[in-house]
């Protein structure tokens, strides 16, 4: 997938596409919808299907807070949408410019100007250009006059439960029930990230621990996981392990943020500097204040035990909502 970080230097080769529109935090369901309503119109029209989207999200732009909401900082969400199938993705600066900018200048320098679009799919809700004033209506209006089509797509439903939606999967992983994030995500929420240095505490009890602080991310429920890790090269995995982590900020020796501390089971090597992305798949219980290193062994022992159940009885893909 092709990725192009602002609509003034996309060549020839990539306009003309089907364009699925929207901001694509966690990439899931019913974006996965979104963005698979728009891959049939491409291949009807033989056109390449293209995914727009903001980065940094508007929402810190607008909103900026130390505390990050992301559900998929951009390499996820990346590589999520190239396993829709998009043959190009426009990850456009969102900036003073953009913020400001008219909504129907919007329509005329970006999406005819810049991208050259064919045809654009979005979200019944979807909104742009300065004050928010452009909607589904305008763009309808716009595209009519302009020559390119509009789709405007329903939101997806989990079940009669209501909108699936990036709100309602941040609830979830806040509360501690990442298998109930994942029906929505129509795949485990994972985090990725370099491994770093630590204590080296868990190697003298026999427990050695990947460490990884989430950047640019929710923070999920402290507590213990069991997980699934892939060990990552040029953005591939080439190694796969289960394993049993721990997030928060370790009552017994207290850290000043919260750190996750992945144990993978059937590993032994060097991981400092790789890059892991580690897939959340149950909760298994909230961090404990234990008494002594002993006590300790002995936790994380029963904490992989469990983990290794709670792994064996999950499938590799969340089921449906």
């Amino acid at each position: 997938m092709r990725i192009f970080r602002h609509f003034r230097d996309v060549s020839d080769a990539f306009k003309g596409a089907v364009v699925a529109i929207g901001n694509f935090d966690g990439v899931h369901l019913g974006h996965q919808a979104l963005i698979g309503a728009a891959r049939s119109l491409a291949d009807e029209r033989g056109a390449l299907l293209g995914v727009l989207a903001f980065e940094p999200h508007p929402q810190e732009f607008f909103r900026p807070s130390p505390e990050s909401f992301r559900l998929t900082p951009f390499r996820t969400k990346a590589r999520l949408i190239a396993g829709e199938g998009a043959d190009v993705m426009f990850a456009l600066a969102f900036e003073a410019e953009m913020a400001t900018m008219p909504a129907q200048d919007f329509v005329l320098d970006v999406l005819i100007g810049g991208l050259g679009v064919s045809h654009v799919v979005i979200g019944a809700d979807f909104q742009f250009g300065k004050g928010r004033a452009g909607n589904a209506a305008l763009l309808s209006y716009m595209g009519e006059m302009e020559g390119f089509g509009v789709t405007v797509f329903d939101p997806v439903e989990a079940r009669g439960e209501g909108k699936i939606s990036s709100t309602r999967i941040r609830d979830a992983l806040k509360a501690g029930k990442p298998d109930e994030a994942a029906k929505l995500l129509g795949h485990w929420w994972t985090v990725e990230s370099r491994v770093e240095h630590g204590d080296k505490r868990g190697r003298t009890i026999g427990f050695p621990t990947a460490n990884m602080r989430l950047v640019d991310c929710l923070k999920p429920a402290f507590g213990v996981y069991a997980v699934r890790a892939m060990i990552m090269e040029e953005d591939k995995p080439v190694a796969r392990h289960d394993g049993v982590a721990n997030f928060g900020v370790r009552p017994m020796f207290r850290t000043d943020e919260p750190l996750l501390e992945t144990f993978l089971f059937d590993f032994s090597g060097d991981l400092y500097g790789r890059h892991l992305a580690v897939e959340f798949v149950g909760y298994l219980r909230p961090e404990a204040k234990l008494e002594g290193l002993d006590a300790l062994k002995a936790q994380i022992a029963k904490d992989s035990a469990a983990a290794r159940a709670a792994l064996a009885a999950a499938p590799s893909k969340p089921p449906p909502p």
